[in-house]
């Protein structure tokens, strides 16, 4: 018996519509997710945009979610975002707590190859220039030892506007006054970056003094006493810090006199936070943060460990209700929000976060 047609067109129909119907409802489930992202989580304060990243709003409309900036970075700290990141789809970002971007590819490589300029280069060129004139002020270049392009670099790194730290003080290990020993993130954290090149230390000097006098002479000594403070990074940096005792002796009579006496001498602070010391042992390249192993009787990682140093994050002090002497992370104004500090922080929940530059929505 033939099939009649009518009933072939129907169960076509039939099937066609599951099929329509199906495709629906998955269309309607990502769109509800969407409407869920814009709703929830239309803002990740954990996210950030790439170096020169210009206004949100324009951001968004001018990348075309090539990937070039992904791929050229040598750390591997840029993203393309997915549905779930909370950020315009393919657009890319940087999960500092993951993988910050510690600068080591030196030259702003993202900015540089972005195609569409949404990572505006101009402003980093700008200021590398104005970097090389100032240090060409009264500088030979025939000088074997004249390199401008060492100043340029840091000029263009301490352009960079990513966002601004800021520290929790109530989780803060420096402003509970403890320290900290070990790895900061542990043996399996994958993150990686360039230890930094300048050492710090606080040192305290105790010295001893011993002086001889003849005939009601009088005697003085004077001792110095050193500090050492822990370098950036693995090395350790002398912080010479210089405690001067002085004893006074006095002797009298017609015979010889003798005194001993001793003084204990503080540093003036030997925080050589900046680039008064620099390591000879500068890493050329990122390495892992689990290699690392820390050692500090006061934690001050988010501070050692910044690519910028002291025009970014210093470690202040202060006095508790107590009167006890404490130190807390500062952040200044040459924060770049890079976000090592937020990388390297051993709180279980980061003490010190990143927040982005750019207010508007990132959907």
């Amino acid at each position: 018996m033939k099939k009649n047609n009518t009933d072939l067109s129907r169960r076509q129909f039939l099937i066609s519509g599951a099929v329509a119907v199906t495709a629906m409802a998955a269309v309607g489930a990502g769109v509800g997710l969407i409407q869920k992202v814009r709703g929830k989580d239309i803002r990740r304060q954990d996210f950030l945009r790439p170096p020169g990243a210009i206004s949100e709003r324009d951001f968004i409309y001018g990348c075309i979610k090539c990937g070039l900036c992904v791929q050229i970075c040598p750390v591997f700290a840029i993203k393309l975002a997915g549905i779930k990141e909370g950020l315009s789809y393919g657009t890319p970002y940087i999960d500092v707590r993951e993988q910050a971007c510690d600068f080591s590819c030196d030259s702003l490589q993202c900015v540089e190859t972005c195609p569409t300029a949404v990572l505006d280069f101009n402003q980093f060129k700008d200021a590398g220039a104005n970097a090389i004139g100032e240090y060409e002020k009264g500088r030979d270049v025939t000088d074997p030892d004249f390199n401008p392009f060492r100043v340029q670099i840091e000029a263009m790194k301490e352009a960079v506007i990513m966002g601004v730290a800021k520290v929790n003080e109530n989780t803060c290990l420096a402003i509970k006054g403890e320290g900290f020993k070990g790895t900061p993130r542990g043996p399996d954290f994958d993150g990686v970056y360039r230890s930094p090149e300048r050492g710090r230390g606080k040192g305290k000097g105790l010295g001893r003094g011993e002086g001889r006098g003849e005939e009601r002479g009088e005697g003085r000594g004077e001792g110095r006493g050193e500090g050492r403070g822990e370098g950036r990074g693995e090395g350790r940096g002398e912080g010479r810090g210089e405690g001067r005792g002085e004893g006074r002796g006095e002797g009298r009579g017609e015979g010889r006199g003798e005194g001993r006496g001793e003084g204990k001498g503080v540093a003036g602070d030997g925080n050589f936070s900046g680039g008064e010391q620099l390591q000879n042992n500068r890493e050329l390249k990122a390495t892992p943060l689990k290699d690392k192993s820390f050692d500090r009787e006061i934690c001050d990682l988010c501070v050692t460990e910044c690519p910028i140093g002291c025009k970014a994050i210093t470690m202040e002090e202060y006095r508790d209700i107590n009167g006890n002497i404490g130190y807390k992370p500062k952040v200044l104004d040459g924060c770049t929000g890079c976000g090592v500090c937020v990388m390297v922080c051993p709180t279980q929940e980061p003490s010190i976060i990143v927040e982005p530059i750019n207010q508007g929505s990132h959907v």
